[in-house]
């Protein structure tokens, strides 16, 4: 019975801790069962109008486009802000492909895949792809043929056939089709989306009439202007309540992103002179080694910053300084080392010779076959060449190449193009062979019958070892700036303290520089974006970054002030605004005290205005920027309405108040023509409808962007 009264008297104690337990059990099963959810969660980089764009999802379209730009560009790799631009437009595109869905949806609006066929391979074919270069002939005109072959290329089916080593390549390319089939099939639909919305936007007669007028009647005037500069911002009176009335009225002006406002402190990492010194003895030494190696390649490929190219070049490909060196130089002859912004040159002359400068080649390319069977198909072809078949027409029948649709062509080769675009056996055969001959030779690429159509006359040709080694900061003077920088931010701990003494400890201080996360850089500050990124994600609670490398800069930063993402406070505008009031007060008063002269003449008004009697001919009222004066809306209105040789009133513009008269008018020549008018603004109007709806429809999707946290 006791036990029993005692457990009564902690009834509520056992109810809590009950409850506690029964929390504790729902709660860890929640965030078991729930990982996945906070896995999504941690790999969306945005969210549009619900939908969500996942990380992988977004680094695949990445992907796809930095293939295509390397491809485009003959690179490996592309820097940091080309890769900026892509991020930035892929996700652009799949924000478009969004709102632009749930537009096209609503209307049953698609684009069928049989329309999408005849945009891709039938009688429509879509301009992203007839203007791409690898479907076009020697004659720049698209080919058809080529771009058949390509896809017949990129077939799942087919790409087995094809030996592992080129799978791979293949594979890249199918890649590179799926982007561009899907960016004409969302070109296409936001096409039809947009004639939709511009057929609803028509001109009719009186536009067409207006806008004749508007540019048909050409203005010649005299003039006089004070510019509000003249005038000091101390004359004019702006208060805190005019500012806020004008920001309540342009509201809309001020919307932004979520910004963060920093100043901070930089520190140029330079070599120091015993980096210089090193770099001087270095470049000496390589000289001695240069004058007297044979392996003079593999010298070059270890010690330069330019690679070694084991071929000849003709002057036309060379810069100034190589063709004055080669003018008089003997084989073995060395230029150099000289320096020059902070980098040291040398070259040597290898050899030389008399070649010609580049050679134009056919080919067949046996592929997707093992060597010994593609090397007998190659033999057997070449006996049918050598008993006086067609080149043409065997390449058309038998190569695997795109060039077959051309008859094999490939166009003209230097001995440098050969040797990077093929390799050095191709090189070695087009330069040998006589015109009208063939040889066959292997390269990554298969088995390859080459036939030399033509060669340019023989020039001088120069092998050139180029050596170019710029000085940089050794790993002592890189751990000295960081090492002197970081007791420095140690020592002044804030940033107030810092801007205080950055100047004499040899430091830059800057101040107030608004950043938003869309922004790749701070200033100009090259590859800075991981401040950006420090700035709205870790900024809390820390007065000062830790010292963050950007490029050949150190940056220790501070958030100065955050605005959130939506109308920018009046006080982070109010500098502009005001000067904008300024410009209006200055045009109030330079008019009031014209008028209180009662002046007559355009003579008497430059006088007050302590201006010259200047003019200009040919305005209307669509002169976008009238000659010597800039864009002035209101004095174009102002011009096309007054009276011929009338003294005009003053007129208050954007940069000053102006005073004219108009001496002459004419009417332009041009006979109207109604439906000539009537189409020029459709078209005009179709263009701006075709930009401002997909911009109206992204201003007004709820866009969520977690893209900080990834890049």
């Amino acid at each position: 019975m006791a036990t029993l009264e005692k457990i009564r008297s902690k009834a509520a104690m056992l109810v809590i801790v009950v409850g506690l337990a029964m929390f504790a059990f729902i709660i860890g099963d929640f965030l078991n069962s729930g990982s996945t959810f906070f896995r999504m969660n941690q790999q969306r980089i945005a969210k549009v109008d619900g939908k969500v764009i996942n990380i992988d999802e977004y680094q695949e379209r990445v992907d796809q486009m930095t293939e295509m730009y390397k491809n485009q560009m003959g690179s490996t790799s592309l820097s940091d802000e080309y890769m900026a631009q892509i991020r930035q437009s892929v996700f652009d595109a799949m924000v478009q492909e969004i709102v632009l869905g749930e537009a096209t949806q609503k209307l049953g609006m698609e684009v069928s895949p049989e329309e999408l066929f005849d945009m891709v391979q039938g009688q429509n074919i879509s301009p992203l792809i007839t203007q791409m270069s690898m479907f076009m002939n020697q004659q720049g005109q698209f080919d058809k043929t080529a771009l058949l072959n390509f896809l017949k290329t990129i077939d799942t089916e087919n790409i087995a056939s094809y030996p592992a080593d080129q799978q791979e390549q293949i594979k890249k390319a199918k890649s590179f089709w799926m982007f561009w089939e899907k960016n004409i099939k969302l070109q296409r639909l936001e096409q039809k989306y947009t004639i939709l919305l511009g057929k609803a936007v028509s001109a009719n007669k009186l536009d067409a009439k207006a806008a004749y007028d508007d540019e048909s009647v050409n203005s010649d005037l005299t003039y006089a202007v004070e510019p509000y500069s003249a005038i000091p911002d101390a004359s004019v009176k702006v208060t805190a309540s005019e500012i806020e009335k004008k920001y309540n009225e342009q509201k809309e002006m001020y919307k932004t992103k979520e910004t963060k406002v920093l100043n901070y402190i930089v520190a140029d990492i330079t070599p120091s002179k015993d980096d210089y010194d090193k770099a001087q003895q270095t470049i000496t030494n390589l000289k001695d080694e240069l004058s007297k190696t044979d392996k003079v390649g593999e010298l070059v490929t270890e010690n330069s910053e330019i690679p070694y190219v084991d071929a000849f070049f003709s002057t036309t490909a060379l810069d100034e300084d190589m063709k004055t060196f080669v003018a008089t130089a003997n084989k073995g002859d060395i230029y150099g080392p000289v320096f020059n912004a902070n980098k040291y040159r040398m070259f040597k002359l290898v050899d030389k010779t008399l070649a010609p400068d580049s050679v134009k080649i056919s080919h067949i390319m046996i592929s997707g076959k093992t060597e010994d069977v593609a090397r007998a198909e190659a033999d057997s072809l070449l006996k049918l060449l050598q008993g006086g078949a067609n080149f043409e027409e065997l390449a058309k029948a038998n190569s695997a190449d795109q060039s077959a649709s051309n008859g094999g062509e490939l166009g003209w080769f230097t001995d440098a193009t050969a040797l990077r675009g093929v390799n050095e056996e191709f090189r070695d055969a087009a330069f040998s062979t006589p015109v009208g001959g063939y040889k066959i030779v292997k390269s990554s690429y298969g088995i390859h019958i080459i036939k030399v159509d033509e060669r340019t006359a023989n020039v001088n040709k120069y092998k050139i070892a180029d050596v170019d080694m710029t000085v940089s900061p050794s790993s002592a003077s890189y751990s000295k700036i960081y090492n002197d920088l970081n007791q420095f931010v140690s020592k002044n701990e804030t940033m107030a303290n810092m801007e205080k003494k950055a100047k004499t400890a040899g430091y830059q201080y800057v101040s107030n520089a608004s950043v938003t996360p869309d922004d790749q850089t701070l200033g100009s500050i090259k590859n800075s974006r991981a401040v950006i990124r420090w700035a709205f994600q870790n900024a809390k609670g820390k007065d000062v970054s830790e010292i963050l490398e950007c490029d050949e800069k150190f940056v220790v930063a501070s958030v100065q002030k955050s605005y959130p993402e939506g109308y920018a406070p009046v006080s982070a505008v109010a500098p502009q605004i005001k000067a904008r009031l300024i410009a209006e007060k200055k045009g109030e008063k330079i008019i009031a005290d014209l008028k209180a002269k009662n002046l007559t003449s355009l003579d008497a008004y430059a006088q007050a205005m302590h201006a010259t009697v200047d003019s200009v001919k040919f305005v209307n009222f669509a002169t976008p920027r009238i000659a010597g004066i800039g864009v002035e809306p209101k004095l174009n209105a102002a011009i096309t309405l007054a009276s011929l040789n009338s003294l005009s009133a003053p007129v208050a513009g954007n940069n000053g108040v102006f005073v004219f008269q108009v001496y002459n008018r004419t009417k332009d020549a041009t006979p109207y023509d109604e439906k000539a008018r009537v189409d020029a603004i459709n078209t005009s109007n179709a263009y701006r409808v075709s930009y401002q709806a997909i911009q109206e429809l992204i201003n007004k999707a709820k866009i969520k962007d977690n893209r900080i946290r990834f890049y």
